[in-house]
């Protein structure tokens, strides 16, 4: 492979690590209606995957399982990806393994919540 084939690569590779940070800010914008505070520091967020090719999936959890809101957080989840990308395909699996305890807070939603 010569090195312009590596730097197209890397350039998808690059590409598509942009997009995962620009779906991370977005989803950062996502917040738990009953603590208010957003999806991403509270550590909901397991895994972000972008193929590169207009397929999101995002694996996640909620603070209980028992949410009364979950089907209202996944639904702002996908309508907050398709406002910017339309035509995205958006998978959100709800998961509760592990199971979320507090110590997943990011220190940005400690202080938030004034922990």
């Amino acid at each position: 492979m010569n090195s312009t084939n590596k730097e197209t690569i890397k350039s998808k590779e690059e590409i598509v690590e942009i997009e995962i940070d620009i779906i991370e800010n977005i989803l950062s914008h996502v917040m738990d209606p009953e603590i208010e505070i957003d999806i991403v520091n509270l550590g909901l967020i397991y895994e972000l995957d972008y193929n590169g090719k207009k397929n999101v999936d995002i694996q996640m959890t909620l603070s209980t399982p028992a949410c009364p809101l979950s089907d209202a957080i996944v639904a702002s989840v996908k309508e907050s990806i398709k406002r910017k990308y339309p035509d995205f395909k958006i998978s959100v699996k709800l998961v509760f393994e592990p199971l979320w305890h507090a110590g997943m807070i990011t220190e940005a939603g400690k202080i938030m919540l004034g922990m």
